[in-house]
Formats: structure tokens, sequence, C-alpha cells
């Protein structure tokens, strides 16, 4: 079965990446039918019903996930007759949406929405725009258009509810909950997920609410007291230390995903002789204490691919995402040898 994946806008690569990472994690039988800029089409062979409601709580980076009804050119007079050649039966009313992703088409959403309920009305169905029993959507791309019935939504409004200041406590500086929870999924947690620079615990909020045993661990008590009142206040699972991350009171092999956000000079205290020292030393700590063949996604300011290599890591991806004018994040996604 064909699912089209509408992806978020936000960051050119990390909504893609989520998505993948997700699949692998619940052993999908997948394969990447196309990849096109704000819109990913999976062929995935099995159990589709249930996978794709997983996904829908999941997710933070994709707005709708398609079941694909059919493919066509993106000129004006192709995508009726995509329609006509995909149409398949189906009982109750309907709404049909048409969304241009990333202003790549030039043609106008609204009228087209209204030719293609002709087509619909001409077969006899009756549409219902507030609540419908059926909801199509047509994905205008750079060069394809994706017709498809919709099968789960993300509900990205719980995000928008538990930003950093809206929780018990907030401290600034910190990642947004759709960040963060994208980078947890990536780092493709199983059973446990460790955060050595944990701070006021966005991260590990993230984990544990998909059902991750998290631990975290910071120098600065304040913010791990912080961190438990988010933590509690979410009711997740979760355990915290007070200690140092270049010196983790973790055994060898006992966890299997990392996700972390260091200070890097942030209006933070780092307690180490230097930046360097501490990305050094932590990225061989988190070497140790992670399981083989499980990854570590590290946030930083700088290139920190060489340093992970050193340390034993392969460089599985690597990210930007610009915040403001003095400050672009690298998201390094680093693999276990």
């Amino acid at each position: 079965m064909l699912l089209a994946f509408e992806l978020s806008g936000e960051h050119n690569t990390l909504p893609q990446s989520e998505v993948i990472a997700c699949l692998e994690s619940l052993k999908a039988d997948f394969e990447i039918h196309l990849a096109l800029d704000g819109c990913l089409v999976i062929d995935l062979k099995n159990n589709a019903h249930h996978i794709t409601g997983i996904l829908s709580k999941r997710l933070s980076m994709t707005h709708h996930i398609l079941g694909v009804l059919g493919i066509g050119g993106s000129a004006e007079e192709e995508i009726p007759e995509l329609l006509n050649n995909s149409f398949a039966d189906f009982e109750g009313t309907y709404s049909i949406r048409v969304r241009r992703i990333k202003e790549y088409s030039g043609i106008n959403t609204e009228s087209m929405e209204q030719r293609l309920g002709g087509i619909f009305y001409g077969k006899g169905y009756h549409a219902d725009l507030k609540n419908p029993d059926v909801r199509f959507r047509v994905l205008l791309t750079e060069d394809k258009s994706i017709f498809g019935r919709l099968a789960a939504s993300i509900d990205r409004s719980a995000f928008e509810a538990r930003k950093p200041h809206y929780k018990p406590f907030f401290y600034p500086g910190v990642l947004m909950p759709r960040v963060a929870r994208a980078l947890v999924n990536i780092a493709k947690p199983e059973k446990c997920l460790f955060d050595p620079f944990c701070g006021t615990g966005g991260i590990l909020v993230e984990a544990g609410l998909i059902g991750i045993n998290v631990i975290g661990g910071d120098m600065q008590r304040k913010l791990l007291l912080g961190a438990k009142m988010n933590l509690d206040y979410y009711n997740t699972s979760y355990s915290l230390m007070y200690g140092d991350a270049c010196r983790m009171a973790l055994g060898d092999e006992s966890v299997d995903a990392v996700v972390t956000d260091p200070p890097y000079g942030r209006s933070a205290a780092v307690k180490a002789e230097s930046i360097e020292h501490l990305l050094t030393d932590s990225l061989q700590e988190i070497f140790r204490v992670l399981k083989r063949g499980k990854r570590a996604v590290f946030v930083s300011e700088r290139e920190i691919e060489d340093i992970a290599q050193e340390a034993g890591f392969n460089v599985v991806e690597s990210h930007l995402q610009r915040v403001h004018k003095s400050l672009t994040r690298r998201i390094s996604v680093l693999e276990k040898r």
C-alpha cells in the first residue's frame, strides 16, 4: 500500500528522517516510492492500518498521512484526469482539499476543489465540508500531483500546548517540543533513552510520552529539580541523577538510545575545562554507555563529526537548524559501530 506523508515545512530534512526512523523502529516492511520536497511516499508492504495508527501518535513533523489512490502530473488539466483514473467507490459524504506544497504550483486551489467536487457530484456523491465520512486530499508538489484518502492526522496542537513556557518549570534556550520529539524518533529508542544534559527535561518528556523509560543527568541541581517537576506533570517514567556528562554513572552498553542538547556556550553554566573538553569527553562516555548498533542524536553549534568518529561512531546523518542570526544548531545522528 502506498502512503503519502504530508510533511511540515518547518525544516528541510528532519521530517523525512523522522518518518523513516519511525518505520524502521516499527520493523515495517517498506520501500521509499517517492521522496519529494514536502512529501514522502512510502510503499508499505504489511500492517498498514496498524502502523499508520502508531505513527499518527508518534510523529511531530508530519501534518497528514494519506492512503494514495493515484499519482499524476502537476499540470492543471492532469489533476481532474488523475481523480477520474484513480476513483474508487466509497460510502457516505466526502470533502476534497487541494494543497500546494511550498508554492511549487500556481494552481488556484479553491477553483480546483470546486472542479473536483463537480466530478464527485457527477458520480452521485454529496459533499460535507464540516463532518464528512471520507476526506480526500490532493497534494501539488514540484512535478507531481498526489491524490489520496486521509488515513490519519497528527495532533500538532498537543505540541503547542507543551511549549517550554507553558510547562511547570521554564528555562530559556531549550528545544521546542516538535523538534525534541523528532530527534527522539530519529534516535529509534526501544525501551530506554538517556539524556546526559537533560536540563529541564524537554527531550525526556517527549520520549516518555511515547512510552519510553527515560534517564536524565545534569550538573545543575536547579535544572534537575525543574526536570522533575515537568516529568511528574506529564506522568512519565523516569530516573534523574546529578552527575558529570564526562563521567557518567551508568554501566557499559546500558542504554539503547541517547538524545542530548548540551549547553555549548548558551546562557548556562558549563562545568568543564572547555567546550572542546566537554564535547570530546561526553561523546566518549556516550559511546561507552550506548549499546552496539544503537543511535545517539547530538545537538551542537559546532561540527562534532570528527570528534564523534574518533570516539568510535559512524555519522549517519547531519541536519542544520537555524535558530536565529547568531545560532545554527547542528544535529548529528550517530551510530555505535
